[in-house]
């Protein structure tokens, strides 16, 4: 009879101990870009005619409009619509960062990448798909790093989307 009541007490503990420590380990729902950009990413099938705003800057070959649609920590945002005989190609852009901190702007790099690697996406609603890019670390020396994103599984017609 004690050894049951022994067992009842450490599962009854137990319980009680595992219940109150689920609700610690709860985190914050961090807000990054993620969904800022699945929306972006998701007109991209509309040359981005649902984000397009007022004209900015006319020039011979293109033109450069304000985007309707706010990204998370961006300073500016803009969408171009770059013409010639054939078609109109069209492009988003953003600037997230300006500093003279080459740590602060690495550490930026990195986080964005993190939020945007492997982002699902469903642009124009019809399949998902997921951004798949190869993380290159900057170095100070250079005075450019990109990583380019792409649409997996990489095929029509989305193959041409990039990030």
């Amino acid at each position: 009879m004690k050894k049951s009541v022994k067992t009842l007490v450490f599962l009854t503990t137990s319980f009680l101990f595992f219940n109150c420590l689920h609700a610690q380990l709860k985190l914050p729902v961090v807000n990054g870009i993620g969904n800022d950009i699945k929306k972006i990413v998701e007109d991209y099938p509309n040359h981005f005619s649902n984000l397009v705003g007022e004209m900015l800057v006319e020039n011979a070959q293109s033109v450069e409009y304000k985007c309707n649609c706010s990204v998370t920590g961006a300073e500016e945002i803009s969408i171009t619509r770059h013409s010639s005989k054939a078609n109109n190609v069209y492009s988003w852009q953003t600037l997230m960062l300006t500093t003279e901190s080459f740590e602060k702007a690495k550490q930026k790099f990195r986080s964005l990448y993190t939020q945007l690697n492997n982002l699902a996406v469903n642009p124009g609603g019809i399949k998902s798909y997921h951004l798949k890019g190869q993380y290159e670390s900057p170095v100070e020396e250079k005075k450019f790093t990109s990583v380019i994103f792409s649409l997996d599984p990489a095929d029509e017609p989305m193959h041409k989307l990039k990030a």
